[in-house]
């Protein structure tokens, strides 16, 4: 989130158009799992760039209940990530804990651990993405957005649209988890970065090439365009069309 420090992140859940996206990781976790499931959150978070290298995490006394978890577990959960290089902590004034993870750089070799990895549930995974996301499309092509939606809808876009490629997936993510969760729906937006979360191994893979980012720019402009203009069929195609996109590059590299 270019701007936004941890603090003003979790101060403002989920009204602003800087935590659009966060609220969609920053959920309670379920029970029994406590400690697992916060680290799964964390990475989420982190991994999905919804906090970004350099950014700070909400400090624990906000980020503990938006987790729905105490601040021991969620200490536990932060030290183990210090321990596997995702954070760190830095004392003082301008302390905090603060997101290390880079991104790896793509490599033919890691998409196919990470297709590997994956097995039987690629194509399922894949199925599922597209049912959520252009659910969430649909969704929102029907809602009344003179409410300050369309707008940040638009500012997403143009973040995006202007993103170099070393900021493209963060941004790109986020764009995707901002249609989510302007519908509204919580649990929409949980599945949604659920969704992405499972192709992000893949997509971080791929490489980025400036004609597929330029490809992409219109696609994305298209599905925009759609749901301002409240329809919801050309909303889902948009959508659909873009995923197949990403599904051909995807099989692309892989053959």
């Amino acid at each position: 989130m270019p701007g936004t420090t941890g603090t003003d992140l979790a101060g403002a859940l989920p009204a602003a158009s800087g935590d659009l996206g966060a609220a969609a990781v920053f959920r309670p976790v379920r029970g029994g799992n406590a400690f697992e499931e916060t680290v799964e959150r964390l990475l989420q978070a982190i991994k999905l760039g919804v906090v970004a290298h350099g950014d700070r995490l909400p400090p624990e006394r906000e980020l503990a209940p938006l987790l729905g978890v105490s601040r021991v577990t969620l200490r536990e959960a932060i030290r183990a990530l210090a321990q596997e290089g995702y954070v760190e902590s830095r004392r003082g004034r301008a302390g905090g804990t603060f997101v290390t993870y880079r991104r790896p750089r793509p490599g033919r070799a890691d998409l196919r651990r990470a297709v590997a990895e994956m097995g039987d549930d690629l194509a399922d995974t894949l199925t599922f993405r597209l049912a959520v996301e252009t659910g969430a499309a649909r969704i929102l092509a029907e809602a009344d957005l003179s409410d300050g939606r369309g707008a940040l809808l638009r500012a997403r876009l143009d973040e995006l649209t202007a993103a170099g490629p070393d900021d493209y997936r963060r941004l790109d993510t986020l764009f995707h988890l901002t249609i989510a969760e302007l519908t509204g729906s919580r649990l929409l937006a949980a599945a949604c970065a659920d969704a992405r979360m499972r192709v992000t191994d893949l997509l971080n893979a791929i490489p980025i090439l400036r004609p597929n980012i330029e490809h992409a720019a219109v696609q994305h402009a298209a599905i925009v365009e759609a749901i301002l203009a409240g329809d919801p069929e050309a909303a889902g195609r948009a959508v659909a069309e873009h995923l197949e996109g990403t599904a051909a590059l995807l099989r692309g590299f892989l053959g």
